[in-house]
């Protein structure tokens, strides 16, 4: 009977690690329902229909099918189909430095570009660059201020593009490199 107790820590322990995924993905700002959907998918490694998502973790058609959509559209889950049955099943990204550039372009996309576009625009309103003579003391400082930002937002987007186009293989050496210290 010891394989009815595995099969029950199992479930326990998938539980535990959807709970603490979608924990994590709330604090990086993603829905706590989409993190916990794409968790389930994850750790389950099996295609999975958005009833079963409904039944597993307790929530709405709208939720589950919100949430299905997004991480179809991020990369970390596609669609998947059984031949012979008319429901749209759906599994997420099996290799996690996959699922990590999947990640870091979605972030890049969504949030470091658009930064940057608004820093450009924000510093173009001065029209003064701060090496002009011309430029009061309060203006050059600001524009210096400016300037830093968008080279540190600017130096994040090359790196998240250098990283996103890394074979998995080169991205973990990369990682176990930067972990050295």
């Amino acid at each position: 009977m010891a394989g009815g107790g595995e099969a029950a820590n199992q479930v326990v322990a998938q539980d535990r690690f959807i709970a603490t995924w979608g924990q994590m993905g709330a604090t990086w700002g993603i829905s706590r329902t989409m993190a916990e959907v794409h968790a389930l998918l994850f750790i389950t490694a099996k295609p999975l229909c958005a009833d079963e998502v409904m039944e597993r973790l307790a929530i709405s058609r709208g939720n589950a099918s919100m949430s299905l959509r997004s991480l179809v559209d991020w990369g970390l889950v596609t669609r998947a189909h059984r031949r012979g049955d008319r429901k749209e099943y759906f599994q997420a990204e099996g290799d996690v430095w996959a699922l990590l550039q999947a990640v870091v372009q979605q972030r890049m996309a969504r949030e470091v570009l658009p930064v940057l576009q608004a820093l450009h625009e924000i510093r173009d309103l001065t029209g003064v660059r701060s090496e002009q003579p011309s430029a009061d003391v309060a203006v050059a400082g600001h524009n210096a201020r400016l300037d830093d930002m968008i080279g540190l937002v600017t130096l994040m987007e090359q790196l998240g593009g250098k990283l996103a186009d890394l074979n998995k293989e080169q991205l973990r050496d990369v990682a176990a490199t930067l972990a050295r210290g």
